[in-house]
């Protein structure tokens, strides 16, 4: 039995991003965000064309200082040198309105602001500021994310919320209320931006919490009460296996029922890990949910008690690693090469069937087995492996199909 797509959701108007959209028909974008200091001009400009490169098409910096604001027109003139366009993301906490009107060229370098109405300004400052980073958008003719998140919560709101709920007949418990503020100070805030001018085509919204339920939660009575544009991410994932676990369940649930337009995987990186990991994740989920494909998808089996030889675990990290770094010179020149489908099997149980049903399947002997590997090409068997060379010539044969089958990019 399929799985049925639930009538989708998405914001209805797209909202433009240098070259992309998101919303509307536009397809679900990726965006991740670096953990370089932004004042390291050379450190970021490497790091975000190594989020491009894996997929990224939104990259987010962290704009929190004068030095770092400075950095910004240089890092995107060095990424436009490399040739590459990833559209930049700025994000602002406490004093953004000051360091977007000290630093016009870090404004216009940016193709989108990250606001947070928690704190963007406090007391009697918070309108004012919070005008300000609008009417600076809408000078440079920028699309705004207006994000909140539970941690840092507007107070104010927060307070006076509780106070109302305490005096209900029938007090809401105290995480509902929560998530009621975290909507709406997301909700008010958007309405504040259209009131000076902004419409409804320049604002994304998001709502970030660190908990699965109360994600979707928070974001299915989002998408029930507007119709913007929604930034999708669960804040403080964690590292590791937790940290994509809980990403997947959370947005797998939301995207199901048609939530969502851009997507971030907020993954903590292990000691000497790579942080495009979370751009990985974060086309993993869209491409198992068949909702986007960025990249041939490689599937093998767990092995087991008929798989002793390590041979075809080794064949399936070889076979994903070639993959994912032939797949940025693949995007520019062929056409469709993303949605190839390659198996790398264990044994004669599923092995032969599985290779059967992928573009390019390869099965491999298990314990017991003949020391035969047959490659079957688009449903039929075309040829048998042996030897020491069975990744190698696997790679080539994949390399050889691409090539015949894909048609180059004008």
């Amino acid at each position: 039995m399929s799985i049925v797509l639930q009538p989708s959701r998405r914001a209805s108007v797209a909202v433009p991003i240098g070259p992309l959209k998101v919303g509307g028909d536009a397809p679900i974008i990726v965006q991740s965000m670096t953990n370089t200091d932004t004042a390291d001009i050379d450190g970021t400009v490497d790091q975000v064309a190594a989020l491009a490169a894996a997929g990224s098409e939104l990259v987010r910096l962290t704009v929190d200082r004068d030095e770092a604001a400075k950095a910004v027109p240089h890092i995107r003139d060095k990424l436009d040198a490399r040739g590459v366009s990833v559209p930049l993301i700025g994000d602002f906490h406490y004093i953004g309105h000051t360091l977007l009107d000290d630093n016009p060229a870090c404004a216009e370098a940016l193709a989108k602001y990250r606001i947070n109405p928690g704190n963007v300004g406090f007391k009697g400052k918070k309108d004012s500021q919070f005008s300000s980073m609008i009417e600076t958008a809408l000078t440079y003719d920028r699309p705004v994310r207006i994000g909140v998140n539970w941690g840092s919560l507007d107070q104010d709101l927060v307070v006076t919320m509780m106070d109302e709920n305490s005096k209900r007949a029938e007090p809401l418990e105290a995480a509902l209320v929560t998530r009621e503020a975290l909507v709406r100070s997301a909700l008010d805030s958007a309405e504040r931006a259209r009131t000076l001018g902004m419409g409804a085509e320049k604002i994304i919204l998001s709502c970030k919490v660190s908990g699965v339920q109360d994600l979707i939660a928070v974001y299915s009575e989002l998408a029930g009460r507007c119709d913007y544009a929604l930034h999708l991410g669960l804040t403080e994932a964690g590292m590791g296996s937790k940290g994509i676990v809980a990403s997947s369940t959370a947005m797998a649930i939301l995207l199901q029922n048609g939530i969502g337009d851009t997507i971030r995987v907020s993954l903590t990186p292990e000691p000497g890990g790579e942080r495009t990991q979370e751009v990985i994740v974060a086309q993993e989920i869209l491409q198992t949910m068949g909702l986007r494909s960025f990249s041939p998808m490689v599937i093998a089996c767990p092995g087991c008690g008929r798989t002793t030889s390590t041979v075809f675990q080794e064949l399936a990290q070889k076979i994903q690693t070639h993959v994912r770094a032939s797949m940025p010179a693949w995007r520019k020149k062929y056409s469709g090469v993303e949605n190839l489908n390659l198996a790398v099997m264990g044994c004669i149980v599923n092995g032969p069937g599985e290779s059967k049903h992928a573009d390019i399947g390869i099965s491999l002997p298990g314990t017991g087995e003949e020391p035969a590997a047959p490659v079957f090409i688009d449903g039929k068997k075309e040829m048998t492996l042996r030897g020491p060379a069975i990744a190698e010539d696997f790679k080539k044969i994949i390399d050889d199909y691409i090539t015949s089958r894909y048609k180059p990019k004008s």
